[in-house]
């Protein structure tokens, strides 16, 4: 993907169709759920319905998100405007720990409880249903997300394949609990079970969105990549310095690079330029290169 490939109307297209069809699956689910949830009498499904209403409020910020993250650079953001998509994968996974904390806590609390109320087989069916249609949505969204490289569409795809990860244990002590009434405390452990797992993805998903924030550069290994595809590009004798940065799931870099130094200025431009295509053809996504030419040898002392 090149610097203003965001700014296509294809990328535009992909991501609000991906994040329309999920606002659809997600009412639906939450609907399901809720519904069968209190039928079943399902404090672990009811749980569940939650945290499928907590996707539709990541689901409209990646909706108006896009908006502003793929614009292109102006004089104002000369890198463009990628830390926005960083943003919002930050909000989605704060909002993802503040339900899965609520979760947690409403469990905990009634977990002890001598009248908890045993849940019906129906309430099965919620998980079950769940378990189908996110994962099937979650395909479909990391494919996209892949796709156009956006971190914050990744994210949301996580967001939804850990309603994948709640539905099971959801359904496994619903089945139970269900079965046996001595056993309807279950039906708490699997919502705080919901609650942690919850809690880890998000974590994760946040660390790396704030590794973004604070510049943090390309790890050793994409550092070696980089540098291979600079020393074969004819012309290269040496490389060193090299800066990195990644803004919404893009890298930008600027390097050093040694020619012979009795080259022309027109020579070196040349050999500079085969290194920036080469980079952001081969390099893994690297959308710009800004390059510094220097002597090789003792001229370059």
């Amino acid at each position: 993907m090149n610097i203003y490939e965001k700014n296509s109307r294809e990328y535009y297209s992909l991501i609000k169709r991906a994040a329309g069809v999920s606002i659809l699956t997600n009412i639906c689910l939450a609907a399901v759920k809720f519904t069968l949830g209190f039928v079943g009498r399902s404090q672990a499904v009811i749980a569940d319905a939650v945290h499928s209403l907590s996707d539709l409020g990541t689901d409209f910020a990646v909706l108006f998100g896009v908006d502003q993250w793929a614009k292109p650079p102006d004089e104002e953001h000369p890198y463009g405007h990628g830390r926005i998509e960083t943003i919002v994968t930050l909000i989605i996974t704060l909002i993802l720990i503040l339900i899965a904390l609520g979760i947690g806590y409403n469990a905990l609390a009634s977990i002890g409880q001598k009248d908890l109320q045993q849940p019906e087989k129906i309430a099965l069916v919620a998980a079950l249903i769940s378990i189908v249609a996110k994962e099937i949505l979650y395909r479909y969204t990391i494919k996209i997300g892949k796709k156009t490289k956006s971190s914050a569409l990744i994210a949301n795809a996580w967001h939804q394949r850990s309603d994948v990860l709640s539905s099971v244990p959801v359904a496994i002590v619903v089945g139970i609990a269900a079965v046996n009434p001595r056993w309807a405390y279950l039906d708490n452990v699997g919502a705080v079970i919901v609650s942690l797992l919850i809690i880890y993805i998000a974590v994760n998903m946040m660390k790396q969105a704030l590794t973004e924030i604070v510049d943090t550069g390309a790890s050793k290994n994409h550092v070696e990549s980089i540098n291979k595809i600079v020393l074969a590009t004819e012309g290269v004798k040496e490389t060193h310095a090299l800066r990195s940065r990644r803004i919404g799931g893009e890298w930008y870099l600027d390097l050093h690079i040694h020619v012979e130094p009795r080259l022309s200025v027109l020579e070196g431009h040349n050999i500079s330029e085969n290194v920036k295509r080469n980079l952001i053809e081969n390099g893994p996504d690297v959308v710009d290169v800004v390059i510094h030419l220097e002597p090789y040898g003792d001229a370059g002392v």
